[in-house]
């Protein structure tokens, strides 16, 4: 009897703490308390059993009490504290307390690739009357541990979020569902290969059409670290878990403008308000499906009854993913219906046929391409919407018409008599030549685009010369010391040299229109969804001002522009992200216009090109609001690529985090200019998260390129002949001009 009243004691020390630790050690008396509980563990064994017994009841009962006063007063930043706190559970706490066996693959503890990345082969139970089913599934989360330095708190690096990648397609390819366990501050922000940002986007492009059910659990869902395993199904949260797009701190010593030490508390707390990263906002924000019940202060290791809860929602969860594959609309919602309480009505049988995978995948990028949309700022009314709705669906039956009918059965029909020509051409020439005229004339000649030469696009002279070409001054190269390049004459430099230096090759910033008006043809440029503006969603305190200055100030109602132009004759579509809007962030209005723009080279079968002049990530203002941008984006990237279509994009100056880990990441064809800096995060991230200094060239264009994560390094001299030399050269035969 004193062992199990000595152990009960030792957990009233630990909730008396762990309260003191949540909400401060000037909560109520709760220091008195933990005093007063340590002086009895001391003095244990000078007490009665009795009297041992009657203390225990009356702290157990106070200590009760204060847990529900500090549930009633919990603030958004000590939420963030429970989900860090050392006795939170962790994902090896799921795995024992959920599943019925796990082995773990690729290792365990620190015998592994990346121990905060763990993946593991997972059976799950369900009782259905007096019957046990067993489900097969494979597990993937982050581990943050409990103290164990070499988790790293969860920080998957980029060979962690590779591993994680490779048991994503085993499941595939046995056709087992996958429970995803999001436990992250962030991705560990290094280059080293295969790279934090190009991994993050690897995955999100792959997991786009994972043809087995998905789901994930957020417990602490930090950025681009979150969406590296976070792009499912059913995306399921826990009451006291945080998802957002940067911590409190992170977001108070950018808005405190710090440049080293830590941000002031009442800052962070602010922060943790503004950025709206709790699981009741994110479900009002649309970013999740499900808030997973907690006790109060949020579930710690040995909450059983929460694990019981967990298994229930995952189980059922999966249910759903699986049931709305399933062709019967009343079936399912029946079947869903039954299983609303926490017990089992009968088994669902997980497999999938090839007709319910090709659902699956159609609903996954249904869910996606609708997700944020009531954020978006677009000045229409009734008649310019029926209208623009009305065109679009006139375009699509045009161009489905003109490619899948008229143009593959004219193909169909060339090919047929191109191969019959060329066998007995002596014989059936006089006959083809007329049946072939016939046929173009009802159908239609297959007209070739007046594309240029090489040779005309390397005569064309620019057409537009930079402002700063008027002033009549020379300025150093940054490079000087090194090359001993001369001092730049300002018109030559940022006229016919076109801002770079003819010595060493240094690029200097450009303004946006430099490369809307020299790169296409004359006239050629056509912006659309310009009225597309970013708004701001999460209410956050000044935001709304600094956006109204960003569009005095440039003209433009977002950071990306889409547009239509012509290059060497080469109809296309792009977008671009202008550095003047925000430092060429990203948030709701620039991801719709990306999906927007993307799906429209899709119908059109024209190339679809990204220029980057400047990326700093995704907006911190607009908090996962912005996040979920980067699968949002990726999905329909993965759509154009599959459907044939030259998706290429172009790094110019800084380009960082989210966007690069994602939509732009995932380009098969990246290319960049010299002196770019190219990554995932900067220098100051890099000290902070992994105590190591970075050399100066860490994010350089030519370490960008020995990396893997670029295909090549181009001259803005040479960009608009590169860029054409690409399109002829690039791409599938889906291509119109092909």
């Amino acid at each position: 009897m004193l062992i199990e009243l000595h152990k009960e004691l030792k957990d009233l020390i630990d909730l008396a703490k762990y309260i003191g630790e949540i909400k401060g050690e000037d909560f109520l008396e709760i220091g008195k308390i933990v005093e007063e509980l340590q002086s009895l563990y001391l003095n244990f064994y000078d007490y009665k059993e009795t009297d041992i017994e009657k203390l225990l009841q009356r702290y157990n009962e106070k200590l009760r009490e204060w847990l529900k006063k500090a549930e009633e007063t919990l603030t958004p930043y000590e939420i963030v504290k429970i989900t860090r706190h050392p006795q939170r559970f962790t994902l090896i706490d799921i795995l024992e307390n959920v599943y019925d066996s796990y082995m773990e693959l690729g290792g365990d503890g620190e015998l592994n690739l990346d121990p905060a990345m763990i993946c593991a082969k997972a059976l799950l139970s369900r009782r259905v009357g007096d019957e046990v089913f067993f489900h097969q599934v494979m597990v993937i989360g982050h581990e943050k541990g409990h103290g164990e330095e070499f988790r790293r708190g969860g920080s998957a690096t980029p060979w962690g979020n590779e591993k994680a990648l490779r048991y994503m397609k085993m499941a595939e390819t046995e056709g087992i569902p996958i429970h995803f366990f999001i436990f992250t501050p962030g991705a560990y922000p290094i280059e080293d290969p295969p790279g934090a940002a190009q991994q993050i986007a690897m995955n999100l492009y792959y997991m786009s059409k994972l043809e087995v059910p998905t789901v994930s659990f957020i417990s602490e869902g930090g950025s681009g670290g979150a969406e590296a395993i976070g792009l499912t199904d059913i995306r399921l949260m826990a009451e006291k878990g945080y998802y957002s797009v940067i911590s409190p701190e992170g977001a108070a010593a950018i808005e405190a403008k710090l440049k080293e030490g830590r941000p002031p508390r009442e800052i962070v707390e602010k922060m943790a308000k503004n950025l709206k990263l709790t699981a009741k906002d994110n479900l009002e924000l649309g970013t999740i499906d499900k808030i997973i019940p907690e006790p109060p202060l949020g579930a710690r290791r040995k909450d059983y009854e929460f694990f019981k809860r967990l298994k229930y929602e995952l189980i059922k969860a999966t249910d759903e993913v699986v049931l709305q594959t399933r062709s019967l609309k009343m079936l399912r919602r029946y079947a869903l219906s039954k299983q609303s309480t926490e017990s089992f009505k009968y088994f669902v049988n997980w497999n999938l046929s090839e007709d319910e995978r090709e659902i699956l995948i159609e609903n996954r990028y249904n869910k996606y391409r609708k997700m944020t949309q009531w954020a978006l700022l677009e000045s229409k009314g009734l008649l310019k919407s029926v209208t623009e709705k009305t065109s679009r669906f006139g375009q699509k039956i045009v161009y489905e018409m003109k490619y899948n009918i008229l143009k593959k059965s004219q193909r169909t029909f060339l090919k047929f008599w191109e191969e019959l020509v060329s066998e007995s051409s002596l014989i059936i020439k006089p006959v083809s030549d007329p049946v072939k005229s016939v046929y173009n004339l009802i159908v239609g000649k297959k007209a070739r685009p007046k594309v240029k030469t090489l040779t005309e696009i390397e005569e064309d002279t620019g057409l537009y010369v930079s402002p700063l070409a008027l002033q009549d001054k020379t300025v150093t190269c940054p490079q000087s010391d090194k090359y001993g390049c001369p001092d730049l004459w300002v018109p030559d430099l940022y006229g016919e040299f076109c801002g770079v230096c003819p010595t060493c090759g240094y690029h200097f910033p450009l303004e946006y229109k430099w490369y809307l008006n020299n790169i296409f043809d004359k006239d050629s440029v056509n912006t659309f969804n310009d009225d597309l503006s970013s708004g701001n969603p999460l209410n956050f305190e000044g935001y709304a001002e600094k956006l109204r200055i960003a569009r005095k100030e440039t003209g433009l109602n977002s950071a990306l522009l889409s547009f239509e132009a012509k290059l060497g004759g080469i109809s296309l579509v792009a977008v671009m992200l202008v550095s003047d809007f925000r430092q060429g962030t990203v948030g709701v209005a620039e991801g719709e216009k990306f999906i927007r723009a993307i799906e429209f080279a899709k119908l059109t079968r024209r190339p679809f090109i990204a220029l980057v002049h400047t990326t700093g990530g995704i907006r911190i203002h607009e908090g996962t609001m912005g996040v979920v941008q980067m699968p949002r984006c990726t999905m329909a990237v993965r759509d154009y690529v599959d459907s044939g279509g030259l998706y290429m994009v172009i790094f110019d100056n800084n380009s960082y985090a989210g966007p690069v880990a994602s939509f732009l990441g995932a380009a098969p064809y990246k290319f960049a200019l010299k002196s770019t800096r190219l990554g995932f995060a900067g220098p100051r991230v890099i000290l902070e998260t992994t105590g190591q200094a970075v050399p100066p060239d860490y994010h350089s264009v030519e370490n960008a390129l020995k990396r893997g994560h670029i295909q090549g390094i181009w001259d803005r001299r040479e960009l608009r002949k590169k860029l054409f030399f690409a399109l002829l050269t690039m791409g599938g035969p889906n291509l119109y001009y092909r």
